[in-house]
């Protein structure tokens, strides 16, 4: 198969869809590898490097585009890319489609097989090639927080994990899940005092047996939601509904009723956010203040720390891309029920539920389409 690797253009964003390790691993396959000019430049890879690894590579986009049956990316195809798009061929990336009607009418038109990272799914329930981005996007959280905390982002001059005979900061964190769970780890580890709330009774006993006493687990309502965000020096928003839009979980009324100076980071903000007077900022301009409350939405944190990343992603997504690359897209699909839960559009059609609901689609059977 023929695959290909263009740069990333969303704003500050350097991750790369394949490091050289990766395309070895498909060139020692059998499989063409083409990347652009300066794709891995951002985390220290070189063309040459890329050359060396069994790649071949191209002057643009359009070049890379237009020669592979593959596309692999990081982050969703942005509308120039998405107009390069054609019919049957793969794009493997993360895609959110929930909460961005545009870019899944884009989807529908080119005709591609679109499958997305995000709604990849494991024997365990698990999202395998979500996980490392939240690991990631978690930890990252508790330090972007930390800085929104401090007076020169407009916060309320809170120090995390405060000094002897002052308080720390109360850090609020929305979801137990991937990302809840790493940044609890970081919070705890710069002294927070850390609440997490949860609906799922079995994710806060593994957060009470991992932290202790360390971590307050708190059943989530909308009752204790509210009184722990309008207390909070920092919270975090980390739910997720895989495929679908995050719900709308803190409130502008709560917002209002916040500490000035306080802190959000809202982690769902890649599908629509759970804060409701979040929208997505980038790298460039990362904040706004709502209310006297600090809001960092950053679309795609991860990127801000590319070359851990990258390595991160690919270590989750190359057997998945060497599947693709070997068997075809529909053997690949078909022998899988996990990796097909990654099919979200497909010959002009949405084959994902979630993203369907979300957006008033309609919806088809990817087995109906694949067979």
């Amino acid at each position: 198969m023929i695959i290909g690797v263009p740069k990333e253009i969303k704003n500050h964003e350097y991750r790369v869809g394949m490091v050289p390790s990766s395309v070895r691993e498909l060139a020692n396959k059998g499989h063409d590898v083409f990347v652009e000019t300066n794709a891995g430049l951002g985390i220290g890879f070189s063309d040459e490097d890329y050359i060396d690894a069994g790649a071949s590579i191209l002057a643009t986009a359009a070049e890379v585009f237009a020669k592979a049956q593959m596309i692999v990316k990081v982050k969703e195809p942005q509308a120039i890319e998405r107009a390069m798009l054609r019919h049957d061929q793969i794009l493997f990336t993360y895609l959110h489609l929930a909460p961005d009607l545009s870019q899944t009418e884009d989807l529908i038109k080119s005709g591609a097989v679109c499958i997305a990272y995000e709604t990849v799914t494991d024997n365990h329930g698990g999202l395998p090639l979500l996980a490392p981005m939240s690991e990631v996007a978690g930890r990252m959280s508790i330090q972007a927080g930390a800085m929104a905390l401090e007076k020169s982002s407009g916060g309320r001059g809170v120090l995390m994990g405060g000094v002897p005979g002052v308080e720390p900061a109360k850090v609020v964190i929305i979801g137990g899940g991937m990302v809840g769970t790493n940044a609890a780890q970081v919070a705890v580890g710069m002294g927070a005092d850390v609440v997490v709330l949860d609906r799922s009774i079995d994710a806060l006993r593994r957060l009470n047996v991992q932290f202790g006493s360390a971590v307050k687990t708190i059943y989530s309502t909308a009752d204790t939601i509210e009184q722990h965000v309008i207390k909070a020096d920092l919270v975090i928003g980390g739910v997720l509904i895989p495929g679908a839009a995050a719900p709308k979980l803190v409130t502008r009324s709560m917002i209002s009723r916040m500490k000035q100076g306080s802190a959000i980071v809202d982690v769902a903000i890649d599908q629509g956010g759970c804060v409701e007077t979040s929208h997505a900022t980038t790298h460039e301009d990362p904040t706004y203040i709502v209310d006297g409350v600090v809001h960092y939405c950053v679309a795609n944190m991860p990127g801000a720390v590319a070359r851990t990343s990258t390595f991160a992603l690919n270590n989750a997504t190359l057997p998945f891309i060497l599947k693709l690359a070997n068997l075809g897209y529909k053997e690949a699909l078909l022998q899988d029920k996990h990796f097909l839960n990654g099919l979200n559009v497909m010959h002009g059609k949405v084959v994902c539920k979630e993203v369907a609901h979300a957006l008033n689609l309609e919806f088809t059977s990817p087995t109906s389409l694949l067979s």
